[in-house]
């Protein structure tokens, strides 16, 4: 993130500070022994100079122009992947689901637009570790070695899997599914292939419909160690049969069966 802000820096944030913030000019220094009073000034003067009274090395713009930064991108990758999704890989016929709700995208869209300035909120301060050097990031592959280098890709894909794992399962406790996590389940999501491993929209969409299954985020392995994983049926994978009328109001019959923290209604 340091070598985006340099460059963000470089190209915008610079002019920006400093026509917001600007730093004015420092009392001129006169040369060849110029004197002030009634004699001409030398057109040699030296004006000390700065664009801005926030330096780029200051932690407030620092974490200001991180905000931004992060936040400009959620938002482009978002609608971007989001638009290629919807065009080459979203199953319009889903939206004849019964559990599909009515402008359901535009409801989907004003929640992601909406949640974004949150979860940049809580990202930031990671960002602004690693610009002040509080990281151990390493550019030179020879510090550490190959193998290092190889099983802290596989270390670090397992621990963060393993922290959106029990945070996602943490949204789901009554007392807080209720407030935070509860309008992101009131759409069902697509049915794509999954593999064994590679928890896919296809495990996603079980957890849509059963609430308490595939908490995962990458992988299916959290799930099986928490014992909450679910294998995808036929009703997901096939295409003739996910699309089957009849599975369609099965499917909306079970997820009536679960009330607004998410848990089986009691008979």
């Amino acid at each position: 993130m340091d070598i985006f802000l340099d460059i963000a820096d470089e190209y915008l944030f610079d002019n920006v500070y400093a026509s917001i913030l600007p730093l004015l000019p420092v009392l001129p220094t006169l040369k060849n022994d110029t004197t002030i009073g009634t004699s001409p000034i030398s057109s040699s003067l030296l004006f000390s100079t700065a664009s801005s009274t926030l330096p780029r090395d200051n932690i407030y713009r620092q974490l200001v122009s991180l905000f931004v930064i992060t936040l400009v991108f959620a938002y482009f990758f978002y609608f971007f992947f989001a638009t290629l999704s919807y065009l080459f890989v979203f199953d319009h016929d889903l939206m004849k689901h019964p559990k599909y709700l009515k402008n359901q995208i535009s409801k989907e869209l004003r929640l992601s637009v909406m949640g974004f300035p949150l979860t940049t909120l809580v990202t930031v301060p990671w960002f602004l570790g690693e610009v002040r050097g509080y990281s151990r990031l390493y550019e030179n592959i020879e510090d550490y070695g190959w193998f290092y280098a190889v099983f802290s890709i596989g270390f670090f894909l397992f621990f963060t899997d393993g922290c959106i794992y029990w945070i996602h399962r943490w949204l789901h406790h009554p007392l807080i599914y209720k407030r935070l996590h509860k309008a992101h389940h009131r759409w069902i999501s697509a049915f794509l292939a999954s593999g064994t491993f590679i928890n896919g929209a296809a495990h996603h969409a079980l957890h849509h419909l059963y609430f308490n299954y595939n908490y995962g985020q990458y992988f299916t392995l959290w799930d099986k160690i928490g014992g909450s994983y679910r294998l995808p049926t036929e009703e997901q994978l096939d295409q003739k049969i996910r699309k089957d009328d009849r599975v369609w109001m099965k499917q909306a019959k079970e997820v009536d069966e679960f009330d607004d923290n998410g848990k089986m209604k009691m008979n």
